[in-house]
């Protein structure tokens, strides 16, 4: 499939509806290249500094963590539906201990701008580098937020990650409307 530029907003609400059903596609890089992918449910789209921002959360405890420490660079990939599985799958194991593109059986693609990978097998995808990194600041969070996602602390880092290429399949807006046959419902990442 043929994968076009588009502009970063392009799929905003696509990107952003995805996220929020079954969640997104991560992936960093070490230095020497081996690539890791996570399911992330948290993040949004905007400009701030003028540029183009994907913001993304990882939580130090995970593997991605010290990976876009290491590379400061990112690729955040939207799937279609009938990737849930390995979306699930992807959220629920860590890198360090598995090789989860083998075992969701996600194909690694080199990306145009940076180091980590896409995934071909989603419909859109942004490149980013890190033009900034901020903790969450706990004593600044709702007690319902902390309460709610923060019981154990390992409270996020925020990835301000400007966006250097953005493109999509050409048929995203229909693979993104295809509904797959019900099947298991996965885990939120």
């Amino acid at each position: 499939m043929t994968k076009s530029n588009i502009r970063y907003t392009r799929y905003f609400a696509e990107t952003i509806q995805r996220m929020r059903e079954d969640g997104l596609l991560l992936v960093t890089a070490h230095n020497d290249g081996k690539p890791n992918v996570m399911t992330i449910g948290w993040g949004t789209i905007g400009s701030i500094w003028g540029r183009p921002i994907f913001l993304a959360l990882v939580r130090p405890s995970r593997h991605s963590h010290s990976l876009i420490e290491e590379v400061s660079e990112f690729t955040v990939n939207v799937p279609p539906r009938e990737l849930a599985s390995a979306l699930s799958h992807c959220g629920t194991v860590s890198g360090r201990d598995h090789d989860k593109f083998g075992e969701a059986k996600l194909t690694v693609t080199p990306s145009r701008m940076v180091k980590p990978p896409i995934v071909e097998e989603c419909v859109i995808h942004y490149e980013c580098r890190v033009v900034h990194k901020n903790d969450l600041v706990p004593e600044s969070l709702t007690q319902a937020i902390r309460d709610d996602f923060y019981e154990q602390g390992d409270f996020h880092r925020v990835y301000f990650g400007e966006i250097v290429a953005a493109y999509a399949d050409e048929d995203a807006d229909i693979r993104l409307r295809h509904k797959p046959a019900a099947g298991p419902l996965p885990l939120a990442g």
